[in-house]
């Protein structure tokens, strides 16, 4: 057992948990130890009153004792709707202590994305990235974290913590191996479900094996009885004790509390009356107890209960109907009869959360102990004092959701507004839940469209199914009208189309392109058309499509975003088709204003989305204007960046961008960049289009760098196989995927996956040599054992290349053919191709080129240039090639 302490009974949950105290104080002294090492998790699991608050407790004592900061904050069954609610209360002491010039310091770039989630800085105009936000957070944290070592971290009832909470605490709790931070962490096991739990579980897979509390055994349970009341009590009213309460701790301390109070003797003949009194001090006995305070005392723990955490003693006064003095009375009264925790309000600021439950459980029964009726009437006043008080719509949102609809269009309003203040701090699921219950109340008809358009655009990434159900109902009813409606038809392609449902969006956005008369809105909707086109990767191209977006683009001027889209979108079809570059260019230029982005069509933009301006990007990158895609990119990372957009956002900008230093020859520029899409796609989850770019493009950069078993890891841990997405990724996946087999000796795989890629890209149209470079490949792979066939695929390939009339994709094809052929014809189409490329901004092509002609020739110079531009590009498996060739020395000149 534990050591005697001088006040047993309040730390009677303590006994029979020396483990769990040795895990916190070898936790704190490893924090102590030094401020650069790794910090760490604890998780305590237990069914309610087992004892997890007391031992987060007496981490908290152990932890100050060695000098060290202390941040707690506490879940609550009533308020797991409200987002943001326990990282608030953990943050308070560090968000009080600083004046808003150091909180800017503090947390930098961070302050304007965490800022509004804490509560310190007001909204920006456009709606926040939940992943943002997450990450806004942890950096908040990881940077006061650093002002504040040695910082302890505890949560209690973790499994009552809002959602954003816990996604911040899965985050923060992955990235703990460079900060010195110490995170405890108590939960009950089960009642929870879904993403919640799923949130619960990856934090307990973060941290150390999690300790399960466990009962109190018989010899406990007596030594705490004893301590609490006396050596005396004897062994069988010990024994009836344990009997009674099963060994919870809980129960055992308000059990032995109640024998203390009716002054009951702890022997044997009292041993009957103990099941009276602990069925006293729980569910219905307790509310008799509670009860037996009088009405007031009774109203006002009710009101309390209804508040739930950060419970005000003005406002519990206010939502009670009494004076603050009678107030100040109950919570006295509440405070002795062991209901709320013991303070003294009278001598306090009772402007902010000043009171608690001494118990869960107890805040718990309280607030089922309410009249149905009563409780959903507190929840309607408690509303509408929080609105009074100031705290804004989302803040009354979580009392509005409790209220049964009342075709009330005043609620309707306010869960609207709401949501919009949910949405402008990142939490997309309660705006969510806002807009549903304005549903259920319901809208006025008038309105009613816009709340399903409202509802759609809010679970937009979340969950595209229901979107589309909401947007589908808004659009069949009267309501939307205008811009609007073409906005809600936009947002319902983009839904089916991460749905899978390509097909209908197209359908979806025809059908209404023709109900509008010719104009900017019809306009918009064809761009949008040609742009689901023009990203499917199927086979079942439509014939004429080009023609028709060619036809549609010979009226465009560029004098709205609508014309500047359809250039943007004919450019990107001319590119991956094979037409000239310079036309695609002048296309693409074209779309900009005074060459940059036009209002409206920015990064952050949300009027077309991302695809347009990756279409863009992607079209300078494979016209071999280089230096626009790369640019196009870094502004897209950067508009992310500052904009706290983290997730597949920021992750499809740093695979363009990977992309951009691929082509330009940057290999370990591209590889990192390429690594971190890939991190952020992860996160955002498998499968999704913006995966396969990541993964492509890395799987690309590592056989160019030579490292053909990382490139082959990569893909084998990443599913980088068949079944492929069904929108365009670049570089094209068969071609890249192809190549991969070919380097790892999968010869004949190699082979059939090229094949494939040629026929997908006959079906499409798609005869652009450098982003789907399949022919080039096959004809080396088939030259020995099919010489015919390989020549007549380079032969191909140099006429696509010279019509799209880049120096890569010539210099690429020479490339190609001079690896078909020997003696003097190979050494001229070797030379032919450095020409080519060394004109090219791809300077990885132009390396291998080089070290290929200085092979053929067997020129120590050319190798010399080849071995130069290898290393400056990263390309390792060309230097290996070059100083091997060079080291033996036989034949060269």
């Amino acid at each position: 057992m534990t050591e005697a302490r001088p006040e047993p009974a309040a730390s009677s949950s303590l006994w029979e948990r020396e483990a769990e105290i040795a895990d916190v104080v070898e936790a704190v002294r490893a924090l102590r130890a030094d401020a650069s090492s790794s910090g760490s998790l604890l998780v305590f699991s237990g069914e309610a009153g087992i004892g997890k608050t007391a031992l987060l407790a007496e981490a908290r004592r152990i932890a100050e004792a060695h000098g060290c900061t202390v941040w707690s904050a506490r879940g609550g069954e009533t308020v797991t709707s409200v987002p943001f609610n326990v990282i608030r209360q953990l943050l308070q002491p560090a968000i009080v202590s600083l004046m808003p010039e150091e909180a800017r310091e503090y947390l930098g770039d961070w302050y304007d994305i965490a800022g509004p989630a804490l509560g310190i800085a007001e909204p920006g105009e456009r709606q926040a990235d939940p992943q943002g936000v997450c990450d806004g957070l942890v950096a908040a944290v990881r940077r006061l974290a650093k002002r504040e070592w040695p910082l302890v971290l505890i949560v209690d009832d973790a499994h009552w913590a809002d959602q954003e909470t816990l996604q911040w605490l899965v985050a923060f709790a992955e990235r703990l191996d460079d900060l010195p931070v110490l995170v405890v962490v108590a939960r009950r096991p089960g009642d929870v479900s879904g993403e919640r739990a799923r949130q619960l579980e990856a934090v307990a897979a973060a941290a150390r094996p999690v300790r399960t509390l466990s009962a109190l055994t018989p010899d406990a349970t007596a030594g705490l009885t004893r301590a609490t009341l006396g050596e005396h009590a004897d062994a069988p009213f010990c024994r009836e004790v344990w009997a009674v309460t099963g060994g919870n701790p809980y129960e055992t301390v308000e059990l032995l509390a109640k024998v203390q109070d009716s002054e009951l003797e702890p022997v044997e003949a009292s041993a009957a009356e103990l099941r009276a009194l602990n069925r006293s001090a729980r569910g219905r006995g307790l509310v008799a107890r509670l009860e037996g305070l009088g009405i007031d005392a009774t109203r006002f723990a009710w009101a309390a209960a209804i508040l739930g955490t950060g419970i005000s003693l003005d406002l519990t006064a206010q939502l009670a109907g009494m004076q603050r003095e009678e107030a100040v009375r109950c919570a006295e009264l509440l405070g002795a009869a062991r209901i709320l925790a013991a303070t003294e309000p009278a001598s306090r600021e009772l402007t902010g959360g000043d009171l608690e439950f001494v118990h869960p459980l107890i805040a718990s029964a309280v607030y089922r102990s309410i009249p149905d009726a009563l409780r959903t009437a507190m929840h309607g006043q408690a509303a509408w004092a929080v609105t009074e008080s100031g705290r804004g719509a989302a803040a009354a949102s979580r009392h509005l959701l409790e209220v049964h609809p009342d075709d009330d269009p005043e609620l309707v309003e306010q869960m609207r507004e709401a949501a919009r203040e949910h949405l402008a701090v990142g939490a997309p699921d309660a705006a969510r839940r806002c807009l549903e219950r304005a549903l259920a109340e319901p809208p006025l008809p008038e309105v009613h469209a816009r709340v399903l358009y409202e509802l759609g655009c809010a679970t937009l990434l979340t969950a595209p199914a229901t979107t589309i159900r909401h947007l589908r109902t808004a659009l069949d009813q009267s309501g939307l009208d205008g811009d609007l409606r073409v906005d809600a038809v936009f947002r319902l392609s983009q839904a089916l189309v991460h749905n899978d449902q390509l097909d209908e969006a197209v359908r979806t956005v025809d059908t209404e392109a023709a109900r509008l008369d010719p104009g900017p809105a019809r306009m918009r909707l064809q761009a949008v058309h040609y742009m689901w086109e023009g990203i499917h990767a199927g086979e079942d191209h439509v014939p004429g499509r080009s023609r028709s977006l060619a036809e549609l683009v010979k009226t465009c001027t560029g004098r709205d975003n609508s014309e500047r889209a359809l250039l943007i979108l004919r450019g990107f079809d001319a590119m991956t088709r094979g037409e000239s570059a310079e036309e695609v260019v002048e296309l693409c230029d074209r779309a900009l204003v005074n060459g940059r982005l036009a209002p409206g069509l920015g990064w952050t933009d949300t009027e077309w989305g991302i695809e347009l301006l990756m279409m863009l990007g992607s079209s300078y990158a494979y016209a071999d204007r280089l230096d626009r895609a790369e640019s196009l990119f870094s502004e897209a990372l950067r508009s992310y960046t500052s904009a706290g957009w983290s997730g597949g956002h920021l992750a499809l900008a740093h695979a363009f961008l990977g992309l951009a230093h691929r082509r330009r020859g940057r290999l370990r520029d591209a590889e990192t960049t390429l690594r971190e899409s890939l991190r952020i796609a992860e996160r955002v989850g498998r499968g999704l289009p913006l995966y396969w770019s990541a993964t492509c493009g890395l799987v690309d950069t590592l056989l160019a760098r030579g490292d053909v078993l990382e490139a082959w890891a990569i893909a084998e841990q990443y599913g980088f196989a068949p079944p492929y997405p069904s929108t365009i990724v670049l570089p094209d996946t068969r071609s890249v995927r192809g190549r991969l087999l070919l380097a790892v000796g999968r010869v004949k795989d190699g082979i059939n996956e090229l094949e494939a890629a040629e026929k997908a890209a006959a079906a499409r149209g798609h005869h652009n040599t450098v982003m789907a470079p399949w022919a080039l490949d096959l004809a080396r792979a088939l030259a020995s054992d099919d010489p015919a066939r390989a020549g007549a695929l380079a032969t191909d390939a140099r006429r696509q290349a010279e019509r799209l009339g880049t120096d890569t994709a010539i210099g690429e094809a020479l490339r190609c053919a001079a690896a078909l052929e020997s003696g003097q014809r190979a050494v001229r189409l070797a030379a032919q191709a450095v020409t080519y490329l060394e004109a090219s901004p791809c300077q990885y092509e132009h390396a291998a080129a080089r070290v290929e002609y200085g092979i053929a020739a067997r020129s120590v110079s050319e190798l010399g240039k080849g071995l130069t531009l290898a290393r400056s590009c990263g390309a390792d498996g060309l230097v290996a090639r070059a100083e091997e060739v060079l080291a033996t020395g036989r034949g060269l000149r």
